[in-house]
């Protein structure tokens, strides 16, 4: 069999396209998932035992239950059980979020447990109330603590961003497939998606290395 890529030149803006499409997906859920994911992390070290519980079994679930019928559930089961009605990018972008939340605060709380007993005590020696504490002295520190985590959350969600191809996002994945079915050039199409998301994955690695 040969390989013949110039028959794909005329669809490279396409996936251009559908390259902008995966990294809006990547980068809006990584940034909301880590919104969610504080929260969620101050439950978990919480000494109410309702926000602990509500934290684990919120990890649990999305730990626990495949990203593919998570995407399922709330871009066709939620709309049948509540008004609401979400987008196709809305619903992957969301899910993606919640799921990447039950992963970071893990390592957030790790990251919250490692800094220094001293730090709290300097802060409440000050005066600094609990929530100033936490907002401006101990989650700075945690968060640099986990940036190569969050690193390893990025590259995650970008992989997984081609799930979002079944609900019709036009990501790099959901491309392909409609390249392949015009040209049936199926081996091409696949090698230029997945140089595409290497491309991805390893320049926000090493952005995200670089922040740190």
């Amino acid at each position: 069999m040969q390989l013949d890529f110039g028959i794909i030149l005329d669809w490279l803006p396409a996936f251009g396209d559908a390259l902008l499409v995966t990294l809006e997906t990547t980068v809006c859920s990584l940034i909301l998932g880590l919104l969610i994911s504080i929260p969620l992390s101050l439950c978990k070290i919480s000494n109410l035992k309702p926000l602990q519980w509500f934290a684990f079994f919120y990890t649990s679930v999305f730990r626990g239950v495949p990203l593919l019928v998570q995407v399922f559930m709330m871009y066709f089961g939620i709309p049948l059980v509540l008004p609401v009605r979400f987008t196709a990018f809305q619903a992957g972008t969301l899910v993606f979020a919640m799921n990447s939340a039950a992963y970071i605060s893990e390592s957030l709380k790790g990251g919250i447990s490692a800094i220094d007993r001293g730090q709290y005590e300097a802060a409440m020696a000050l005066g600094v109330h609990y929530p100033s504490m936490m907002k401006d002295v101990i989650l700075p520190q945690a968060i640099k603590n986990i940036l190569p985590s969050i690193a390893n959350e990025f590259v995650t969600i970008i992989k997984e961003s081609s799930i979002v191809s079944v609900i019709g996002i036009a990501d790099l994945m959901y491309r392909a497939k409609g390249v392949i079915a015009k040209t049936y050039n199926s081996l091409e199409c696949l090698a230029i998606a997945a140089i595409m998301y290497f491309i991805l994955t390893f320049i926000g690695g090493r952005l995200i290395a670089l922040m740190e």
